[in-house]
């Protein structure tokens, strides 16, 4: 009769030596999914020294506290190195007890204090059950690329010189294994928890951004438009960046040939499911399709979307304007734009399931003209013209053969071309339906709002904000150090996604702050303002408190702008302890 399993088996740590190394190793019960055998399965919680005490390791550390509580070590180690680990660490002001330091820590100190402040933090520990220790691992991963600029290959040597939150040097290999163990899960229960940060009806922007690729390993990785103009494959980087909290709220990674109005039907989809329901969308015409707009219909959601103006029920509203020379009758200025604008209310029914049709809620149309802009189209339009007639003309001259049908048609779309038997040019003609086709929506600019009691500027003043998300495409690709595709692998791409949204929902807060507040006139950018905390040192003496060196000149003010109270010791100015009479005159009662 087999001897029956314990319910202590599963969490019994045991001594596994191998070539002189010495593990604490935990061997719980798995089934082979191939063979369907039950076999243990050896886990390495971290090293046992021949004294044995036991030095936490990986497993150990990026195991779930609850999890933790129910090993069950053998009696006899020493297990005061978990003492000292964030998730037991009692509360109050413990002494040092490692080797003394004196580290870098002013720029760290501020973008912890921020963390705090934008609950990134908290949001995180939830996230991975109150493991602090993984927590403090992200949050350094985190940082590190907007302070120091460099790579990952540089971290260990970074984190020698500054105190950082992971109190463990980061090896290039524990920066794969930590990247590599965050999951789908683990970003969808960050967005949820993310969905409860914003208010009602926030101005939502949507976009996306190409991150070039030099390999080829990831799925992803596909030719498509790349933004900057560089002849690599690609990923395309959709981000939901909200105006009025000004930070990330969502992201997800698509391949680099799909085009963006394909993508929208998975962004809100994900977005319904994190909890975002209650926000006003605002997209570019890259979006601007009559499938994203009646979807938008069908579920509710309130939009501000740039259109073209070629949508049939644009293009008739602007034929409706008849002919004019500087601008179109019945147009209003707007003072703050400069432009003409003129607002109609839509009606637009859209068929559901079976019979049911749903109307658009304040559907309206914005039509905004700019004669400056209609003339530059039109000199643009004139010189496309010339050049394909020069170039159909020298075919001719030449004797040469035409291209193909489909470049024929794609080169010189504004001309009918007629060709002998053997492909030369005998005539060209100028297809003036096209031309005036052309020349007909110069011009013109349409904004379509939906659900929203909007006027045609206040429209156009929401839709302008999208500007910050654009800011913030370029923070993350200059400042975070994030322009390619650093990763060779699914998992941690997964997981590098992950901490560059967790570093720019701190970066954008920075930025945000910086600008908007008197350091803008101070400092040149946000990393120069880093730059100015980054000399107060973190001083550490083996049984001593901890020491931060004082606060001076522009970094109060820093402190003070972020809201943010300068530690105990720390501030400028000195309040006297000495025990004795108060100032003043004394009370009448007393002697």
């Amino acid at each position: 009769m087999a001897r029956p399993i314990s319910d202590e088996t599963a969490h019994k740590v045991t001594l596994h030596i191998n070539n002189g190394y010495r593990y604490a190793t935990l061997r719980p019960r798995v089934t082979n999914e191939a063979t369907g055998k039950r076999m243990n399965k050896s886990i390495h919680l971290g090293t046992v020294t021949e004294s044995l005490k036991f030095i936490p390791g990986k497993a150990y550390l990026y195991m779930p506290p609850a999890e933790r509580k129910q090993l069950v070590f053998p009696q006899g180690w020493d297990l005061s190195e978990l003492d000292s680990l964030p998730s037991t660490r009692k509360a109050g002001r413990p002494s040092y007890n490692g080797d003394a330091q004196n580290r870098l820590y002013g720029d760290v100190w501020l973008m912890e204090r921020v963390a705090e402040k934008t609950k990134i933090r908290e949001d995180l520990e939830k996230v991975f059950e109150g493991n602090k220790e993984k927590v403090d691992d992200i949050m350094t991963l985190a940082m590190f690329p907007y302070i120091s600029s460099y790579s990952y290959s540089r971290l260990a040597r970074w984190q020698r010189y500054t105190k950082t939150p992971s109190a463990r040097v980061m090896s290039p290999g524990d920066i794969t294994r930590l990247t590599q163990s965050i999951t789908e899960k683990d970003r969808q229960a960050l967005l949820r928890l993310r969905s409860e940060r914003i208010g009602k009806m926030e101005l939502c922007a949507v976009d996306s951004t190409s991150r070039s690729a030099y390999g080829s390993s990831l799925a992803d990785i596909r030719w498509g438009h790349n933004k900057e103009n560089i002849a690599l494959a690609q990923t395309n980087e959709v981000v939901v960046y909200t105006l009025s909290n000004h930070m990330p709220i969502y992201y997800r990674s698509f391949p680099g040939n799909i085009p963006d109005s394909r993508t929208m039907g998975v962004i809100q989809s994900d977005l319904r499911c994190a909890g975002f329901t209650n926000y006003v969308m605002i997209t570019d015409r890259g979006y601007g399709t009559v499938q994203i707009l009646e979807d938008n219909i069908l579920h509710d959601q309130s939009a501000i979307m740039c259109m073209k103006t070629g949508h049939k029920f644009i293009s008739d509203k602007i034929d409706g304007l008849g002919d004019f020379n500087v601008r179109p009758d019945g147009m209003e200025i707007d003072l703050d734009s400069k432009l003409y604008y003129k607002q109609y209310d839509i009606d637009y029914k859209v068929h559901g399931k079976g019979k049911y049709e749903k109307a658009a809620s304040k559907m309206r149309l914005n039509l905004f003209f700019n004669p400056s802009w209609r003339s530059e189209g039109q000199i643009n339009i004139d010189m496309k013209v010339e050049g394909q007639r020069n170039s159909l003309q020298q075919m001719i001259d030449g004797k040469e053969e035409a291209p193909d049908d489909e470049t024929l048609k794609r080169d010189f779309c504004m001309f009918d071309v007629k060709l002998d038997k053997k492909r030369h040019v005998v005539s060209f003609e100028k297809n003036e339906k096209k031309y005036n086709d052309s020349l007909r929506l110069l011009g013109f600019v349409a904004i379509v709002t939906l659900g929203l009691d909007l006027t045609a500027p206040q429209a156009l003043a929401h839709y302008k904000l999208r500007d910050e998300q654009e800011k913030y495409f370029q923070q993350m690709k200059t400042e975070m150090c994030s322009d390619r595709q650093r990763n060779w692998s699914e998992d941690g791409k997964t997981g590098r996604l992950f901490v560059l949204f967790v570093g720019l929902v701190i970066g954008s807060y920075i930025r945000h702050i910086w600008k908007t507040t008197g350091l803008h006139s101070m400092f040149a950018s946000s990393l120069d303002m880093l730059d100015e905390m980054r000399n107060i040192r973190c001083i550490e003496r083996q049984g001593h408190a901890t020491k931060i060196t004082p606060f001076v000149g522009k970094q109060v003010e820093i402190a003070k702008a972020f809201g943010i109270d300068i530690p105990v010791g720390c501030e400028p100015g000195y309040k006297s302890k000495k025990v004795g009479r108060k100032r003043g005159r004394p009370k009448k009662n007393e002697s």
